[in-house]
C-alpha cells in the first residue's frame, strides 16, 4: 500500500517568496534562434514546472511577463530545441534583459537591469575563462605542478574568495555557498601516521550545512535543499533506525528555526517519503516516527483530513510489527494433522521464517520453488520455514503444498484460526508474499523482504551478531536488501 504523501503542499504553497512590486517582465533575445516557443521554468526542490511561455520572433527576441511577481528562486529559460537552458535568477529585480549566443550561452551572456544575474554571469564568465585555460595547457599536456597551472588556480582562489566577500548578502553568493563542499582544514594523523578518516567525514558532516539558509524561502526553488537532503540523509546518515532519527530530526529543527513553512514542510515531506516504504531492512520506524512527530501534532501542516487518517491507521498497522518487535503469536491449521493447530510462538529454531501468502498469486508461485530451496539448505543451520495461507479455499492450500513439494516445511492454512484475524492489519500483509524473519525469542530481525534476499540477509545478520557479540556491542538490525 501507498499511502501517496505527494506534493500535496505544492500549490498552496507555490506563491510564497513574492516579494511587493508590480509583476515581471524578462526580455531575452538569443543570438542564432530564429523562432519558436519558449519556456520560462521553475525549480520546486527537484522538480522544474513551466511557469510562462513566450514566442521568439525571427531575430531571436521573446518576453517573458506577467501582472504578478514570481516566486524567487533559479529559474531555466528553456529554449525551442528543448535541450539549451539559459538560467536566470529572480529576486527583487524582476524587470531585465539578456541576451546570448547558443554557440557559447554563458561567454556570450549580457545582462541588464538584475545585480544577480550580472553577478551570476560575471562569476561563471571569469571561471569558464579559466578553465578553458587549463583546458588548453592540458591538451599541450602540461603537468598540474607546472607553474603556469599553479598561477591558474590561485587566480581562481583569489577571484572566489573576493567575489564572495565583495558581494556578501547577495542570493548568488548565497547559491554558491549552498552548493559548495565544505571546506576541510588539514585533517589530525593517527599514531601510524595515516589521515585520520574518520575525523575527515565528521568534520564534514559536521560543517554540512553550515551555508544553507534555511531561513529563506527561495531556496525551496532551487534544487540545492533536494540534494543536500538526499546527499545527508541517505549517504552520511548510517542507515539504521535510530542514526537516522537522529539526523532528520537535526534537519527538521533546522528548518524550524528558519520559519519558513515551505521549507519545513518539504523537508518533513521528503524524509517521511524516503521511509514510507523503506527500502533498508530495519528502517520502517523512521516513517512512524514522521508521522507521529510531525503529521499527527500539526507541525507538519495537512490540509487533507484523509492524507491525516491514511498515515495514522498505517501507524497503527506498522508500529506492533516493527524490527525488534514480537511477532503477534496466533493459532493455524496444521496440514500434517487438521484436527491441530500450528502456533508461531510454538516453533524452535534459532531463526523462524514467516512466509505469508496465497495460493493463487503468481509472485507467491514464483516464490514457493526458491523456498523449498532454502528449506533444504538452512535447515541444518537452525532455520524453519512456516507458511501460512491468507487467502484461498483449504483445497487451495493442500494442493499448492504438494504442487510446490513442501511438506518438509511447516505448513499452515491461515483461515481457521483460534481467533479472528484481519491478516492485513494484524500482519501487515497488504500484497502477498509477506516475509517476516524471526529470532529464537521471536522478535523481528526483518520483514518484508524478498524469498531470493532471505540466505543474504541470514548470513550477514549471523556474522554481524559474532562480531558484536565478540566486541560486546548491542546488535543492529538495519541491513541493507
Amino acid at each position: 500500500m501507498k499511502l501517496k504523501i505527494t506534493f500535496f503542499f505544492l500549490l498552496i504553497c507555490i506563491s510564497s517568496g513574492v516579494v511587493a512590486q508590480a509583476g515581471y517582465r524578462i526580455e531575452g533575445q538569443i543570438k542564432n534562434l530564429k523562432g519558436g516557443s519558449c519556456i520560462l521554468a521553475n525549480y520546486y526542490a527537484a522538480q522544474i514546472y513551466a511557469k510562462d511561455t513566450a514566442q521568439a520572433d525571427a531575430n531571436g527576441r521573446f518576453v517573458f511577463e506577467g501582472a504578478q511577481p514570481l516566486p524567487g528562486g533559479i529559474y531555466e529559460v528553456v529554449l525551442p530545441d528543448r535541450k539549451t537552458l539559459f538560467r536566470v535568477l529572480i529576486t527583487d529585480d524582476q524587470t531585465f534583459s539578456f541576451t546570448a549566443d547558443t554557440t557559447d550561452m554563458i561567454g556570450s551572456s549580457r545582462i541588464t537591469g538584475s545585480r544577480d544575474n550580472e553577478l551570476f554571469y560575471d562569476f561563471q564568465r571569469f571561471m569558464k575563462g579559466k578553465e578553458d585555460e587549463y583546458q588548453r595547457l592540458k591538451a599541450q599536456k602540461v603537468p598540474d605542478t607546472d607553474k603556469r597551472v599553479k598561477d591558474l588556480q590561485e587566480q581562481r582562489k583569489k577571484f572566489y574568495d573576493t567575489f564572495m566577500k565583495e558581494n556578501e548578502g547577495s542570493f548568488t553568493v548565497k547559491l554558491f555557498k549552498a552548493s559548495a563542499e565544505p571546506e576541510l582544514p588539514p585533517a589530525p594523523k593517527l599514531p601510524n601516521g595515516k589521515t585520520d578518516s574518520a575525523w575527515v567525514f565528521n568534520y564534514y558532516k559536521n560543517h554540512f550545512w553550515d551555508n544553507f539558509d534555511f531561513a529563506d524561502v527561495r531556496m525551496i526553488q532551487t534544487p540545492f535543499l533536494h540534494q543536500k537532503l538526499e546527499r545527508y540523509i541517505k549517504d552520511l546518515t548510517v542507515q539504521s533506525e535510530d542514526s537516522i532519527i537522529k539526523e532528520v530530526d537535526f534537519v527538521v529543527n533546522k528548518a524550524i528555526a528558519g520559519k519558513q513553512k515551505d521549507v519545513i514542510s518539504y523537508c518533513i515531506w521528503f524524509i517521511t517519503n524516503q521511509y514510507e516504504n523503506a527500502k533498508i531492512v530495519g528502517t520502517e520506524g523512521v516513517f512512524v516516527h514522521m508521522g507521529e512527530k510531525y503529521y499527527l501534532t500539526g507541525i507538519m501542516p495537512v490540509t487533507d483530513s484523509s492524507t491525516l487518517k491514511n498515515i495514522s491507521e498505517r501507524i497503527k498497522i506498522l508500529k506492533p510489527l516493527l524490527v525488534n518487535k514480537t511477532l503477534p503469536d496466533i493459532g493455524v491449521m496444521s496440514y500434517r494433522d487438521a484436527s491441530r493447530l500450528d502456533y508461531i510462538h510454538g516453533v524452535k529454531a534459532d531463526y523462524q521464517v514467516i512466509f505469508f501468502y496465497s495460493p493463487t498469486c503468481g509472485h507467491c508461485r514464483e516464490s514457493a520453488p526458491k523456498l523449498k530451496v532454502i528449506q533444504e539448505k538452512l535447515h541444518s543451520q537452525g532455520v524453519e520455514i512456516m507458511t501460512i495461507a491468507i487467502d484461498g479455499s483449504e483445497d487451495d492450500w493442500r494442493k499448492f503444498v504438494k504442487e510446490f513439494k513442501l511438506e518438509n516445511l511447516i505448513n499452515s492454512y491461515g483461515l481457521v484460526a483460534s481467533r479472528q484475524v484481519v491478516y492485513r492489519n494484524d500482519y501487515d500483509t497488504y500484497s502477498t508474499p509477506t516475509i517476516y524473519i524471526l529470532d529464537k525469542n521471536k522478535k523481528i530481525i526483518a520483514r518484508r523482504i524478498g524469498v531470493e534476499d532471505l540466505e543474504p540477509f541470514l548470513n550477514v545478520y549471523k556474522k554481524r551478531i559474532a562480531m558484536e557479540s565478540k566486541a560486546g556491542q548491542p546488535t543492529s538490525t538495519s541491513s541493507r536488501q
